[in-house]
């Protein structure tokens, strides 16, 4: 049974840094890629920061030089460190993994396999 957890959410000022995590179980993260994705109310869900298995990275526009992706194997864990948070940030955030090292198109939610549970990010 696989399960992806996320933690770290909460409310921030702007300005403000978290850091998200995501934790698996049933999952081995080494040989696979990861990615995290942000919802608000009314909108789709958006492709945050990816992690491909040999550790290369993607961001989306709105947050490349304020967040970065980081895994960690031996804990079997995928890192989001945020910061300069804008309320713009605001939002459920989802750890999702996909069966696959790497690959293009790693904004579309159906390329990934399991998501967690989400952890909400408030920046006022």
């Amino acid at each position: 049974h696989v399960q992806l957890v996320e933690s770290g959410g909460g409310a921030v000022q702007a300005g403000g840094t978290l850091e998200l995590s995501c934790t698996a179980s049933g999952y081995n993260f080494k040989t696979n890629s990861v990615g995290w994705f942000r919802q608000v109310p009314g909108k789709e869900r958006e492709g945050v920061a990816y992690i491909a298995a040999r550790f290369t990275t993607s961001y989306a526009d709105s947050v490349k030089g304020r967040f970065t992706i980081a895994r960690d194997n031996a804990k079997n864990t995928v890192s989001l460190q945020m910061n300069t948070l804008k309320p713009e940030d605001t939002g459920m955030y989802y750890c999702a993994a996909r069966n696959y090292p790497s690959g293009s198109a790693w904004t579309r939610e159906a390329a990934y396999d399991y998501w967690g549970q989400g952890t909400q990010v408030t920046v006022s």
